[in-house]
């Protein structure tokens, strides 16, 4: 299945325990940082627009196709000669320079979940085409957060993968598959902070004491804990150290001022904010930027799925009314943020080491409905990149004139999850063990080379 390098030495070294704590063999992980030492990415931001964004009216417009097909809006010219836009998106069409667009991603397939965990994971979901199912076995294999926190490990009390405002669910409330670390573990999931970054009195949950707890006295309660567990220890420990090196690492954080100045907004200028945009969605992306300048190598933002979205048309899945969603609520909060966060990360000189992505599970289908809306469609779909070493001002591949199947340069998931690895400074192939110390290459696709 994988193509792995020296597999019977390999194997018999993991045999005898010459095993990291990040479960990686010592010359894989040598091997692995040395060449992430030279990465061109320290840090990585992935946008995700739950639901899934219509490519016409995004990053793939045709204009020359007819009414049915193209939409309500037109094309506009970009800061790029030749690249073109469509007109719901101003702010990111003058910072094209910047952006690399792939226009010829595809699943094929079209149901929100099993889509969505090819997108995150890299690997195709058993059957295609299954909507509301669960996480688990065979659908179990790490996204991509995974992946990144297993082979970076965590720092500065933090941990090395987030997830934030809120994790991905359908409208029945069933919970995607490849959110999480899948068979390798809890230990290494990316965490999930649940809040609301656009609320008046933002605050992150896991930072909140009551009233009566300072941070000495939650020091003490923390010896006080640890002290009891050693009275109550046993000779097999296997549960007990698992929880003890959970509940260290949330003590850690609840007590590690960096951290909770990273997730602290208020730090920023009323301006700054106010560029991102005072919606969920803005003001995640501004905390995904603040969350990186501390020191997280990825950061997930999910669009966020409140109460108010409508079930015939939540997010971006926008079966009905499309024109009236894209145009009052979807495109202006995405265009303003993710231009924000892009001109905000070159300003601070920090873009070159921060690969920003932006994808949903997939797009949608070419001709609107009776509904005036989109329909899922996972055969082709736009991905925007920008940092992080890739050349901006670029498009990869491109759709037919319907914008219904790829032309030319389709990007599987899993080569554009190689692609991801390779920004950050790992070779798709690198191997990452699982608890029972079985070996698996991180990606099972192909960097794209020619967008660096």
């Amino acid at each position: 299945m994988f193509r792995l390098i020296d597999r019977v030495s390999r194997r018999e070294m993991l045999r005898v325990g010459g095993l990291t704590a990040l479960g990686l063999s010592l010359p894989t992980l040598t091997a692995a940082r040395a060449i992430a030492a030279e990465r061109k990415a320290k840090n990585c931001i992935v946008l995700f627009l739950m639901g899934g964004p219509p490519q016409h009216s995004t990053f793939d417009p045709k204009p020359d196709a007819p009414a049915e097909v193209r939409g309500e809006f037109g094309p506009i010219d970009t800061n790029v000669p030749g690249i073109r836009f469509a007109s719901l998106l101003p702010k990111l069409a003058r910072q094209a320079d910047k952006l690399c667009i792939l226009r010829a991603v595809s699943t094929d397939d079209n149901a929100h979940s099993s889509s969505g965990y090819s997108m995150l994971t890299g690997v195709p979901h058993a059957p295609k085409n299954a909507e509301n199912v669960n996480p688990g076995p065979p659908n179990d294999w790490p996204n991509l957060g995974a992946i990144v926190r297993r082979l970076r490990g965590d720092s500065g009390g933090l941990p090395g993968a987030v997830r934030l405002p809120m994790h991905i669910f359908n409208t029945d409330s069933s919970v995607w598959p490849g959110q999480d670390a899948g068979f390798l573990g809890r230990a290494s999931d990316p965490w999930l902070f649940r809040c609301e970054p656009g609320a008046a009195k933002f605050q992150i949950p896991e930072f909140s004491l009551a009233a009566d707890v300072s941070l000495d006295r939650l020091s003490d309660r923390r010896e006080l804990l640890r002290t009891f567990d050693q009275y109550l220890a046993k000779p097999s420990q296997s549960v007990g150290e698992k929880y003890d090196k959970h509940t260290n690492q949330a003590f850690e954080l609840l007590g590690s001022p960096k951290a909770r100045a990273a997730f602290d907004l208020g730090r920023e200028t009323p301006a700054t904010r106010d560029r991102y945009g005072r919606t969920h969605f803005g003001q995640s992306c501004l905390l995904a930027r603040r969350l990186v300048e501390a020191g997280v190598s990825l950061v997930h933002v999910n669009w966020y799925r409140g109460p108010e979205e409508p079930s015939d048309a939540p997010c971006w899945d926008s079966h009905a009314r499309e024109g009236e969603r894209l145009k009052t609520v979807l495109a202006p909060t995405a265009d303003t943020a993710f231009a924000a966060l892009v001109e905000d990360l070159t300003e601070r000189g920090l873009l070159n080491d921060t690969l920003v992505v932006c994808m949903a599970e997939f797009g949608r289908t070419p001709r609107l409905n009776g509904r005036a809306g989109r329909d899922h469609w996972g055969h082709v779909f736009s991905v925007a990149m920008a940092g992080g070493g890739i050349r901006g001002g670029q498009v990869y591949g491109a759709s037919d004139k319907q914008g219904a199947y790829p032309q030319e340069g389709r990007v599987a998931p899993h080569d554009l999850t190689a692609t991801i690895l390779h920004a950050l400074g790992f070779p798709p192939h690198v191997e990452y063990v699982d608890p029972l110390g079985r070996p698996f290459a991180a990606s099972r696709g192909e960097p794209l080379l020619g967008l660096f």
